[in-house]
Order: structure tokens, then C-alpha cells, then sequence
């Protein structure tokens, strides 16, 4: 990274980082392979095992990781990227259980996102058959209760956001959301969502301040009822909790499967501001939210490692909680 060397030699050379998350089983980190100079992935579960990490996101079937992860009980997130071959076959949902599901009976899956930030759009309606023929060979197999079958979506699905209770999906979305929420509150299956604050700031500047962005903001910012806001990470997830309500999804619990903030890239993409936004969350993940209060709110961080090859160039390339050379990048302490 060109810019602020010197303050993150800083604080790589404090605490290192301290992922504890015995006290806050709820964090877990996204590992994403876009990078040529990544390590190995039995070197990253040892970084995640000695970090005490317990939960990772895979972004494809990788074997190898698969292989590292076994015995570790580090609670996993697979990704299928492109549902469309287990949404036309349902003999290719039950091959691939067999392959990757069963053959690695000692590796803790929890989750199988079919699809991420796919709705809406094209290949939106593969995911459904998809995700009903994965659950099918998972029944097959007896882990149907172990092992959750989901998609991950982006706050994109919103029709309208503001105020939190008047959260509501599109109507493009819902045409595709709807029948998966069914699926989702019949299987006891969460729904995956990745939040970014980060992202929704950069869109409104104007009416959204930094502080609410990161945590900081000193009091109510939203006042919505009878239910207050002091951070947007909260807002965004209770505008989620609100839409699912109106549609019948409203037992449904909502993991969060990516959120983070850039080190570079931009402005505001700084090594301060991600360190205070990722830490600030971990401390957060466990108060819930105005709507939830006390409910834990599992996390996945986004991402363990800088990734050079990831597209668009810019600050996609600076989310990484440690560099390529496994240096942590940040202090965080839990």
C-alpha cells in the first residue's frame, strides 16, 4: 500500500492482532483468494487458528482450504458462485455434497450461500432451485439440520430505506426474494447479507455524517418511534429486519456476511478510519440492534488479506485485515 506505511508499522508493532473471539463467537472473517501473492491456504488456517478466528467465508469450493479446515471447528461459509448447474440437476446438488460436503465430514460447515449479490438480477432465478436441491441432498446425507442452505445478498434489495421501519425490498427483488424467504423461514435457514456503512456513506454524504458511519457519533442521530440510532450499521440492519417483517420473513435471523472498510483507496479509506469501524463492530456485534436488542449479530469480517488482483482496482484492493505477508494491518483488541 503506498499511503500510511508508517502508521500501520505502528501499530502492527502493538498488540498483535488479537481476534479473541472466545467471548464473541459471533466474528468470523471472509478469506478471498483474489491475489497472486497470497499465502497458501494451510498457512492462512494456521493464521486463522492463531488468531483465534472461529468462522470463515469461502468464496468458492476450494479443496485445499477444505483440507487445512479439517479437525479445526472453525465454523464455515461456502460459497456456490454460480448456482445455475445445481439449480437445472439435482444430481449434480447431490455430487457435489458428496465431494465436498461429505468427504470432509470433519470440517465444520455451517452455512452454503448459493449466489452472492445475485438479486436482482439475471441469473437470480437459478437460485432457489438451487438452494432446494443442495437442502435435498443434505437431507439425503442426515445434515440438513447442521448445515443451512442460504444466499447472500446486498443491501441493494431495498425499495426504501429510511426510516428503518419503513424498510422495504424493491419490487424486483421481491419477485425473487419472496419464494426464498418462504424457503428460508421453512428450514430454520438464516438470511445472509452483506452490510457495508462504508458503502452507503459514499452514497449520501450530504445526510449521512462519518461519525454515524463509524460508531462515533456521540448520540441519536435517528430518531424512528420510539427506537433511537447512534450508528448506521444498526439502522441498515433493523431497515432489513423491518422489510423481512412486511413480507412474512420477520422470524428469520440475519447474518451478516461480509462488512468492512478500506485502509486506501480514496479519502476516506483510511487505516484509522477501517481500524475504528472493524473494531468498533467487533465490540458492537454483540448488543444487537434497536429492534433486536441483545441478540448477537453474527459477523464476518471482510477480508483477511489485501487482494491485488480484485476487480474494480482502487479500494477493493485494501480490505484486508493482514497483509499478503500475514503482517497485521490493525490493533484489535476484543
Amino acid at each position: 500500500m503506498a499511503a500510511n506505511n508508517s502508521f500501520i508499522s505502528i501499530v502492527a508493532t502493538g498488540l498483535l492482532l488479537s481476534l479473541l473471539i472466545a467471548d464473541v463467537e459471533s466474528i468470523g472473517v471472509c478469506y478471498g483468494r483474489d491475489g497472486n501473492n497470497l499465502p497458501p491456504p494451510n498457512e492462512v488456517i494456521v493464521l486463522y487458528k492463531s488468531n483465534n478466528i472461529r468462522g470463515i467465508r469461502l468464496y468458492d469450493f476450494n479443496q485445499d482450504a477444505f483440507q487445512a479446515l479439517r479437525g479445526t471447528n472453525i465454523e464455515v461459509i461456502v460459497d456456490i458462485p454460480d448456482p445455475s448447474a445445481f439449480a437445472s440437476d439435482p444430481s449434480a446438488a447431490f455430487s457435489w455434497v458428496e465431494n465436498n460436503i461429505k468427504a470432509f465430514q470433519d470440517v465444520n460447515f455451517h452455512y452454503i450461500a448459493v449466489g452472492n449479490e445475485l438479486i436482482p438480477g439475471p441469473d437470480a432465478h437459478n437460485i432457489l432451485p438451487a438452494m432446494q436441491n443442495l437442502h435435498n441432498a443434505l437431507q439425503a446425507a442426515g445434515l440438513q439440520d447442521r448445515i443451512k442452505v442460504s444466499t447472500s445478498i446486498s443491501t441493494g434489495v431495498f425499495g426504501n430505506s429510511y426510516p428503518p421501519s419503513a424498510g422495504v425490498f424493491s419490487s424486483d427483488a421481491l419477485a425473487t426474494l419472496q419464494p426464498i424467504i418462504g424457503f428460508l423461514n421453512a428450514n430454520g435457514s438464516p438470511l445472509l447479507v452483506n452490510v457495508y456503512p462504508y458503502f452507503s456513506y459514499l452514497g449520501d454524504t450530504n445526510n449521512i455524517s462519518l461519525d454515524y458511519a463509524l460508531f462515533t457519533s456521540s448520540g441519536t442521530v435517528v430518531q424512528d418511534g420510539q427506537l433511537q440510532y447512534q450508528n448506521l450499521f444498526d439502522a441498515i440492519m433493523d431497515t432489513l429486519y423491518s422489510a423481512l417483517e412486511k413480507v412474512g420473513g420477520g422470524g428469520i435471523t440475519i447474518v451478516v456476511s461480509e462488512s468492512g472498510w478500506p485502509s486506501d483507496g480514496n479519502g476516506i479509506a483510511t487505516p484509522q478510519n477501517a481500524q475504528t469501524y472493524i473494531s468498533n463492530l467487533i465490540q458492537h456485534a454483540g448488543r444487537g440492534t434497536p429492534k433486536r436488542p441483545g441478540k448477537f449479530i453474527e459477523v464476518y469480517l471482510f477480508a483477511m488479506f489485501d487482494e491485488n488482483l480484485k476487480e474494480p482496482h482502487g479500494t477493493e484492493n485494501h480490505y484486508g485485515l493482514f497483509s499478503p505477508g500475514k503482517q497485521p494491518k490493525y490493533s484489535l483488541n476484543f
